[in-house]
């Protein structure tokens, strides 16, 4: 259910950068029929490169709502429930839960720089208070918090976190946790460039910023990879090692909202204090 190419969309919103930018849920709708038709498995609505950080608490809920209202269970919805206090990650969750999300996508705490134990206690409370598949999410490029593999390890343990979405491109840790966790727990990577990598050496696919703007290539090389064939995974992924690059010029999702736009999927809009991209 939640394998292969899975989309971290963009929340489309109004032409304009300002603190309040208007939401633009008509774009939404014509996204993620995009993303149906292209092959896209699975949707993470209001991830942080959703813009989560910057939607409002009743924004936040409503887009998990449409998104939800839009798919028609055609798709997955995973929604981004994460949060740096452990209450607003809960009261996240709830509401994704009350609106028919399929699962929820949890980053680590941001700025707190929780110990291993706090990480650990975090996301037990939240799995225990919300009856959802709840999956985890490691990237300390942007939080400045690394959720080790001894950790995920033994969250693993708890029956509905599902799996991990790992962002720190150090594919030995695939291996780690795939040796020590159960068959279904899901391994999916967070960093589009090592992705073929990350699928070869046993993920199960991944939350990919690329997808946006290449949906079918993205799809089709988690295909060619999970299927053990390197060559055809290969020659797709060279041709979207550029793309892989380039929409992180700038901090996510700077880059990919202007490439979306220019491909008319979009406006340009985006909320402070993100800017429109410097050309």
């Amino acid at each position: 259910m939640f394998t292969g190419s899975i989309v971290a969309i963009v929340t489309p919103m109004q032409a304009g950068v300002a603190p309040d930018t208007a939401l633009d849920f008509k774009a939404l709708e014509q996204l993620i029929e995009f993303h149906i038709e292209q092959g896209t498995t699975a949707i993470v609505a209001v991830g942080t490169t959703g813009e989560s950080a910057t939607l409002t608490e009743d924004e936040h809920c409503e887009v998990i709502k449409k998104t939800v209202k839009i798919t028609k269970g055609r798709i997955p919805v995973i929604a981004g429930t994460g949060a740096n206090s452990t209450i607003e990650a809960i009261s996240l969750t709830k509401c994704a839960k009350e609106v028919g999300a399929d699962a929820c996508l949890l980053v680590t705490p941001y700025y707190n720089k929780p110990t291993q134990a706090g990480l650990f206690q975090h996301y037990k409370v939240i799995a225990e208070t919300v009856n959802i598949p709840q999956i985890l999410y490691n990237v300390p490029g942007r939080t400045a918090c690394d959720m080790l593999p001894e950790t995920i390890i033994q969250l693993a343990s708890i029956d509905n976190i599902i799996g991990v979405k790992e962002a720190t491109a150090d594919l030995s840790r695939v291996k780690e946790i795939r040796e020590s966790t159960h068959d279904d727990f899901l391994l999916l990577s967070g960093d589009d460039e090592t992705t073929k990598d990350f699928i070869l050496a046993g993920g199960d696919g991944v939350i990919s910023v690329t997808a946006n703007i290449a949906p079918k290539k993205m799809h089709e090389m988690c295909i060619f990879a999970s299927r053990g064939k390197v060559d055809e995974a290969n020659k797709i992924n060279e041709t979207l090692e550029g793309l892989h690059k380039k929409l992180f010029i700038e901090s996510n999702p700077i880059p990919v909202k202007w490439a979306l736009s220019k491909l008319g999927l979009i406006q340009p809009g985006i909320r402070l204090p993100m800017t429109w991209l410097a050309q």
